[in-house]
């Protein structure tokens, strides 16, 4: 029924005869018209922007804190000097005066830090009232609706999702005559694009066994991972297992590493370092300068400003700054820290790049995101060079919205208009 938002994107006939048609599943859940559902995302959205603010203050205090403590030993220096002077008034020459003021001059700058201080205080009363009401708010709708049935509920909405898309898999045998991608069961042909959206499909990297797969829906605000034991099991939508992320993602470009989930935070330049088994968030910082919220995504958009990869020398992450005037830049990241090891500014746009990939230090791009796409562009790190190359790259579906290198498998993983290829 059109009322729960199902839509037929496209419609024609084969020349057999047969229906081709593709089907888009309504973004909304199932409770997602519920009001109560409304206004706990709503809530939700208002703690992210809490989060983030503190973070910033954080940041911004840490930063200040360290400009007072290494003016401490100049104040003391100056808060000793104005004690002799008081004492003995008449060893108060014009050379000592002067180095008071000079003194004096050096301290200046502390003024505007204090001042920010003054302003953050108020910032901090402000967001602590924020989240009083925030909690007082969460805690009413929780006891109306019932947290535990509300869990159950959101549990089965996940299964009968698994058996959607075990049946969606099972819809065919073949490829439609006439429609690229399209899946053939004998008399229809349907192909359906969860969420309307192109979601990013992670495959297992190195030191996992065995192989997993990571389901990643959407690209932008999204929460929810799920962990499938085997390529097979995601295939069939079995077996698998929820990961709710205390932060939403923004993009494209995730990776997981060793156990770990690496992404780019919602609305934010900051790396989150997110491990699966003991589901919590083990360090997160944030890539100086790097933009974010499509400031500088690849060609197609989606947020994809940010993109982390993990090759055969460890694991790295490709963006661009306003200072480089919107080129990519690579930078080699501790998997540990998150901490930017080494920069390399490749002179590449990066919105005129399709998307991009590392193979062994060495960062490969395309020209494109649609059909026609090459391989155009390799920057060596190792060299700290560049050339301009001819590769044909395969793009069945014309359009690549997610491109990683396994090293382990040494192959390219791509989610390609909503196929797994």
């Amino acid at each position: 029924s059109p009322d729960e938002g199902w839509q037929v994107y496209t419609s024609a006939q084969a020349p057999d005869g047969k229906c081709l048609c593709t089907a888009v599943i309504p973004v909304q859940g199932t409770c997602s018209r519920d009001l109560r559902s409304h206004q706990l995302r709503q809530l939700m959205e208002k703690v992210q922007n809490i989060s983030q603010s503190m973070e910033v203050l954080d940041l911004r205090t840490y930063r200040d804190l360290q400009y007072v403590r290494n003016t401490e030993s100049l104040m003391k220096g100056l808060e000793s000097r104005l004690r002799v002077a008081a004492e003995s008034q008449k060893s108060l020459n014009a050379k000592s005066f002067q180095e008071l003021k000079d003194k004096m001059t050096e301290l200046l700058p502390l003024l505007p830090v204090l001042d920010q201080y003054k302003s953050d205080t108020r910032l901090i009363v402000h967001l602590k009232e924020e989240v009083r009401n925030l909690s007082g708010n969460l805690l009413a709708i929780q006891e109306e609706m019932g947290a535990y049935d509300y869990e159950e509920l959101q549990q089965r909405v996940l299964m009968l999702e698994a058996r959607l898309h075990a049946c969606m898999q099972k819809l065919g045998c073949g490829l439609c005559p006439s429609v690229p991608g399209a899946h053939l069961d004998g008399r229809v042909c349907v192909r359906v694009c969860v969420g309307g959206g192109r979601p990013p499909f992670w495959p297992g990297i190195p030191n996992l066994s065995p192989p997993q797969v990571w389901y990643m829906d959407g690209y932008y605000k999204g929460r929810r991972v799920l962990e499938f034991r085997t390529l097979n099991d995601f295939v069939t939508g079995q077996n698998f297992v929820q990961h709710l992320l205390p932060h939403p993602w923004a993009g494209t470009g995730h990776v997981v590493f060793n156990g770990s989930l690496y992404y780019n935070k919602y609305q934010s330049n900051i790396a989150v370092k997110y491990h699966f088994r003991s589901r919590s968030v083990l360090v997160q910082r944030s890539l100086a300068g790097a933009g974010y919220n499509n400031t500088f995504p690849y060609s197609w958009g989606g947020f994809s400003d940010i993109d982390f990869m993990v090759d055969e020398n460890g694991l790295w992450a490709v963006y661009t700054t306003n200072q480089n005037a919107g080129n990519i830049v690579v930078s080699r990241v501790d998997p540990q820290t998150l901490e930017v090891l080494r920069s390399w500014d490749t002179g590449y746009p990066k919105r005129s790049a399709g998307e991009s990939f590392m193979i062994c230090g060495t960062l490969y791009v395309t020209n494109s995101h649609l059909a026609g796409a090459k391989i155009y562009f390799a920057y060596y790190t190792n060299t700290s060079s560049y050339e301009y190359t001819d590769i044909p790259f395969h793009n069945q579906y014309s359009h690549i919205s997610m491109l990683d290198y396994n090293p382990r498998e040494r192959v390219l993983y791509t989610w390609n208009n909503g196929h797994q290829v």
